[in-house]
């Protein structure tokens, strides 16, 4: 798996278990799919994200 494909599960998990709390929990936990999204939007401009660090840091390849 390279970074940009841990990225992208990541990314998927989290708003996919958002949309659930949101859902089932309370809809304040839609603000995540949002943070989440704008994440995504920067990251798409600057190359950059925090959690490809950790991906990094973890040994995923680029």
């Amino acid at each position: 798996m390279t970074v940009n494909q841990g990225l992208r599960a990541i990314a998927g998990i989290v708003v996919f278990v958002s949309v659930l709390l949101g859902y089932y929990v309370n809809p304040y936990w839609f603000i995540l799919n949002g943070l989440v999204g704008l994440n995504l939007l920067q990251s798409a401009f600057t190359d950059w994200c925090p959690a490809m660090l950790i991906l990094r840091k973890m040994g995923l390849k680029e």
